[in-house]
C-alpha cells in the first residue's frame, strides 16, 4: 500500500493521479483511521520523510512497524528533536538523503521501463533562462517537479 500525507491539496491530488492507495490531508483526516481502512495493522514497512517537519517525522515514527526503514529526504529549517526511544524500541533504520547509489538508479529505470508513468508529476517546464518562474512555481505550492530545459 502507498499512503501519502500532506497539507497541500494540490500535491495530494498529484499523489492520487499517480495511483496512491490513499492521499491523507493531515489537517482534516486521521492517519490512524486511514491505516485501519487500508488494513495496515502493523504499520508501515518503509517511510519517506520529505518535508523536514519535526511533527511529520514524529508521526511517521509512531506509525512504522517494528524493523521498518525510513529515508530522510526533507531538510528542516532548524534542528529536529527525535524520540530515540521509539527508534530503538521499534528497531527502526533511518537513512539520510537516500537514492544516490547506482542500484537505486537501476531500480528506478526498471520501474520506468515496466510502465511507470511519471508525467503527472512533471507539472511545469521552463527554458533555463526562465528559472525565476520555475522557483515561483515551486514556492507557490502548486507544482510537482519543475523542469528547466537547456535546449
Amino acid at each position: 500500500r502507498v499512503i501519502i500525507t500532506d497539507m497541500n491539496e494540490y500535491r495530494l491530488d498529484l499523489a492520487r493521479k499517480m495511483g496512491a492507495d490513499a492521499a491523507v490531508d493531515i489537517r482534516s483526516q486521521d492517519l490512524q483511521a486511514v491505516m485501519k481502512e487500508q488494513n495496515l495493522t502493523e504499520g508501515f514497512d518503509v517511510g519517506l520523510e520529505m518535508s523536514g517537519s519535526g511533527a511529520a517525522l514524529d508521526q511517521m515514527l509512531s506509525t512504522m512497524r517494528n524493523g521498518g526503514r525510513i529515508a530522510l529526504l526533507g531538510i528542516g529549517d532548524k534542528p529536529i528533536p527525535v524520540n530515540m526511544n521509539t527508534i530503538i524500541g521499534k528497531g527502526l533504520a533511518l537513512q539520510g538523503i537516500y537514492g544516490r547509489t547506482m542500484d537505486n538508479w537501476h531500480q528506478m529505470s526498471y520501474m520506468v521501463q515496466g510502465g511507470l508513468d511519471l508525467s503527472p508529476v512533471i507539472t511545469h517546464r521552463f527554458h533555463y533562462t526562465e528559472y525565476e518562474q520555475g522557483f515561483e512555481a515551486m514556492i507557490s505550492g502548486r507544482s510537482g517537479k519543475v523542469i528547466l530545459d537547456w535546449e
